[in-house]
C-alpha cells in the first residue's frame, strides 16, 4: 500500500492512498508505530499538500558510487563494500518544496535515488532478514554541492545543506522492483536513467552492512545510490525523479 504524510488545513496527518477514488484514507496516527487504524475520514488528494513521507528521527544513511556507471563518471570504480555517509535529518524536504542553492557553492548537482525506510530497530541484521526491518520504499534526491565535495575531501558539508534530501511523494510498503527503473529529469529533459537491478550492492546487502556499523532506528532512511548522468541544477530549474511503481518526486530549485 502507499502511505502519505500530508497537511490539510492546519493539520498534519498520515493516510493510505486509494488510487481508484483519488482519495486519502486518513489514519489515526503514524502507521509505522501505531498501525493502520482509520479515522473514518477520507480526503480528496487534490485538496492536500503531500509532505516528506518520513522525517528521520535519527539519520539518513546514504551509499556512494553504488552503480558502476556512476562510479566511472566520478573517476573511479565501485567500492568492494558499500561506501556509507550520513546526511542530517534537517536536509529533508518534501514533494514540491524548493531545493535551496547555498551561497557557498557554485555547482550543485542532482542525484536521483531509490530510498529505503526502516521500520524496526535493526542491529547486525542478516541479508536474509533485511526485509523484516524495512517499512517501505520512497524516492530521494541526494543533492550534492560537487565543488565543495571535491574541495573538502569528505562529503559532510557537500551533502548536508538544508533542503539537500528531498523525499517522497509516498512510502510504498509492497512495491515490486523486478525490472524497475529510475530516471531523473531537469526541466523535462532526461538526465539519468538506470535499472534498479544494476545496484552494485543490493538493498538487503546495504541494510545488513549499515546495521553492522550502527543501529538503525524506525524512521531512518537509506539512500541506495545514483546511476550515471548526475549534473548541475540552477535557479529556476525543476528536478523530477521517477521510480517505477513509486511515482515521481518533483522539486523546484532556487537560490538562497
Amino acid at each position: 500500500m502507499k502511505i502519505a504524510r500530508f497537511s490539510h488545513g492546519e493539520t498534519i496527518s498520515f493516510g493510505i492512498i486509494d488510487e481508484e477514488e483519488d482519495e486519502l484514507v486518513v489514519l489515526k496516527a503514524d502507521p509505522m508505530f501505531a498501525g493502520y487504524e482509520p479515522t473514518g475520514e477520507r480526503v480528496p488528494l487534490g485538496e492536500v499538500k503531500l509532505l516528506a513521507p518520513v522525517i528521520p528521527r535519527s539519520k539518513v544513511v546514504a551509499v556512494g558510487r553504488n552503480y558502476h556507471d556512476h562510479a566511472a563518471e566520478m573517476g573511479g570504480e565501485a567500492p568492494a563494500e558499500p561506501l556509507l555517509f550520513l546526511k542530517p535529518n534537517t536536509s529533508v524536504i518534501g514533494p514540491d518544496d524548493a531545493i535551496v542553492l547555498p551561497k557557498q557553492s557554485e555547482r550543485v548537482e542532482h542525484e536521483g535515488e531509490l530510498a529505503v525506510v526502516i521500520g524496526r530497530i535493526a542491529k547486525n541484521v542478516s541479508e536474509a532478514d533485511a526485509e523484516h526491518v524495512i517499512f517501505g520504499y520512497t524516492i530521494a534526491n541526494d543533492v550534492t554541492a560537487r565543488d565543495l565535495q571535491r574541495r573538502d575531501g569528505q562529503w559532510t558539508r557537500a551533502k548536508g545543506f538544508d533542503s539537500f534530501c528531498p523525499l517522497g511523494p509516498v512510502i510504498d510498503t509492497e512495491v515490486d522492483f523486478v525490472g524497475g527503473t529510475i530516471e531523473t529529469s531537469v526541466n523535462g529533459v532526461r538526465k539519468q536513467e538506470g535499472r534498479l537491478a544494476d545496484l552494485v550492492h543490493s538493498v538487503p546487502a546495504i541494510v545488513a552492512y549499515a546495521s553492522s556499523v550502527f543501529t538503525l532506528l524506525p524512521g531512518d532512511v537509506i539512500l541506495t545510490g545514483t546511476p550515471a548522468g548526475v549534473g548541475p541544477i540552477v535557479d529556476g530549474d525543476t528536478v523530477e525523479v521517477t521510480v517505477s511503481g513509486l511515482g515521481t518526486l518533483s522539486n523546484s530549485v532556487r537560490s538562497a
